[in-house]
């Protein structure tokens, strides 16, 4: 919780007002049960009507006083809570976009979900209940002890064995509840992976006829997590009667010590009096109990603190150098050096010692089998992870010495997974690029070979896209994605298997203007189809993490076997020229 607390420094003035206000509702609610025993042991015996009302008058101000105070109160404590909530949601999504891929496949999307949502608020509920409870409870409990100690000693010894037993219960009962409250916050995380995972995959399930195992998958783990919460809530609510059971105990307590002076001691206690004690008794008893309330959501909040935590502290594997660079004459210019990449807790290297050139004006393809290393490598280029060994160099400069902003502003990339986001096509097709016009954005969508359906949607430019862009085909999601990619005019574009659902014919028109459109900028293309890479300048061959073969088509045919297997498996000899 020392984060929370740390951005609690944010607003000292709200939480000192809260403090103060604190302070003036336990002492107005103290004084509330004295105006009660003048009102029964003096106001009415003497049948004094003034004096009634003087003192009910007094009564109601104090009532008035502490009702506005915790008004107040309960205001500055949702403002210091959910800022707080705020803060935290800030901070964990700016660190989380600094984050390399890897990261992000450590911590789990579905994680990453859970502990700006679902974690922030626990720990949001918590603050809620504490600066409305935790701060003012001591406050009551030490005012109501002194006033009881005034109103009668020996009457208040009573609370020396209340409050331990009261204190015993709500410890066994914590001993239960706290650890399957922190239990639940890694469950939680579960469900959320779980049905991430069902939703994205629902036209998979669905093909395959698993939905009843995935049902009975999906409830397994739901019945897990209620069992849980069931057990946790269970706990909770016995400490409930079981306190109601000694509250009602120590007040029977109060009464029958009383009578027992009175008799065998001769001492007098008032009606008022006793009326005084029972409130201040009760007023003590149940302060306890909210304030335990509340420390039972400590275990639970401090969990979800931890874990919204870890992710705050995380240090980014890729980092701005102090000092960056970018004075290079060259434009474009894209060098491996020896790049070796490893993932972590792999076993294997996915990149071994690769070394090549992708220069302006020239088309690179990179080809190899699945799981080759491909996506691995142009994932290098803008830094979306870092190589283990070895340099990538962007204009000669070593691609961890730039600004990342000035990095990645060189760079047009379109990813292997063709993703558009909740808007229209306008703000995807713009989405990144500096300040472009109407004539910039149509203009992708022409070289992208997307005129013609984007035309004809209601809006046409302006048509809505849903979240992941379901409201498009794969292959129109492909040309808005590329055309995202060349809004802005960048040295180097790097297209991940951008064309793989386009049809030949789209294939070929779109390679064609994106040479016309790019001619000066360095390309590079992955693929798997030969057909797109054939007309390339170089084509890198991968297999394993190694490059097998580089150099054009007709060259790649007859010295590197790995290319000459995948181009006989999609064209005939004859298409081929063999």
């Amino acid at each position: 919780m020392s984060l929370v607390f740390k951005e609690l420094k944010n607003f000292k003035k709200q939480f000192i007002a809260l403090i103060l206000a604190s302070i003036i509702a336990a002492f107005c609610g103290m004084l509330i049960p004295m105006c009660t025993q003048e009102m029964i042991d003096q106001a009415l015996p003497a049948k004094d009507i003034g004096y009634a009302l003087i003192t009910a008058g007094k009564m109601n101000i104090f009532l008035a006083i502490d009702i506005t105070v915790g008004i107040f109160s309960a205001r500055w404590a949702s403002y210091i809570s959910m800022g707080i909530g705020r803060n935290l949601r800030q901070m964990v999504f700016t660190k989380v976009q600094g984050f390399s891929q890897s990261q992000i496949d450590q911590f789990t999307t579905s994680s990453l979900i859970t502990r700006t949502n679902n974690d922030v608020k626990q720990v949001q509920t918590f603050l809620a209940n504490c600066f409305q409870i935790a701060i003012i409870a001591p406050v009551i409990c030490i005012a109501g002890i002194i006033m009881a100690v005034i109103t009668s000693a020996k009457l208040s010894l009573v609370l020396i064995v209340a409050v331990p037993v009261m204190a015993l219960v709500i410890f066994l009962i914590g001993k239960t509840a706290i650890p399957l409250s922190v239990d639940l916050q890694s469950q939680l995380d579960t469900i959320n992976l779980v049905i991430r995972e069902k939703l994205t995959g629902v036209r998979v399930i669905r093909a395959f006829g698993t939905a009843d195992f995935e049902r009975k998958k999906f409830e397994k783990i739901n019945k897990k997590y209620t069992e849980t919460d069931a057990k946790m809530q269970s706990s909770l609510m016995a400490l409930r009667p079981l306190v109601v059971i000694i509250l009602a105990i120590t007040l029977g307590a109060v009464i029958f010590l009383t009578y027992s002076l009175s008799v065998n001691s001769g001492e007098h206690y008032s009606v008022g009096m006793l009326m005084s004690m029972l409130q201040y008794i009760m007023t003590i008893m149940m302060t306890i109990i909210l304030l335990t309330m509340v420390l039972l959501l400590l275990p639970r909040a401090s969990a979800a603190a931890d874990r919204v935590k870890e992710v705050i502290d995380s240090e980014s594997e890729i980092l701005n150098p102090e000092t960056a660079k970018d004075q290079s004459e060259k434009r474009g210019y894209l060098t491996f050096e020896n790049v070796s990449f490893k993932y972590k807790g792999a076993d294997l290297p996915a990149l071994k010692n690769l070394s090549f050139e992708a220069k302006p004006g020239e088309i690179t393809a990179i080809i190899g089998g699945t799981g080759a290393g491909k996506t691995t490598i142009v994932n290098l280029i803008p830094r979306l992870y870092d190589a283990t060994e070895g340099r990538v160099l962007v204009d000669g400069i070593d691609v961890r010495d730039y600004d990342l902003d000035v990095l990645r502003s060189k760079i047009g990339y379109t990813p292997q997974k063709a993703l558009l986001f909740k808007g229209t096509i306008d703000s995807n097709v713009s989405f990144g690029a500096d300040d472009p016009t109407e004539g910039d954005v149509e203009r992708a969508i022409d070289i992208a070979q997307s005129t013609d359906f984007v035309t004809s949607k209601e809006g046409q430019y302006e048509a809505d896209v849903a979240q992941g862009g379901t409201n498009f085909s794969g292959g129109q999601k492909q040309r808005l994605c590329i055309a995202r990619t060349v809004v802005d005019n960048r040295e180097i574009y790097v297209f991940d298997d951008s064309f793989s659902a386009l049809d030949f014919k789209t294939d070929k028109a779109l390679r064609a203007r994106l040479k016309k459109e790019t001619g000066d900028a360095t390309t590079v293309i992955v693929a798997q189809r030969i057909g797109t890479i054939m007309d390339a300048d170089r084509i890198i061959v991968i297999d394993n993490g190694d490059i097998v073969g580089i150099g054009k088509h007709k060259e790649l045919l007859y010295n590197c076997p790995v290319y000459r297997e995948i181009a006989e498996s999609q064209l005939s000899k004859e298409e081929l020229g063999l």
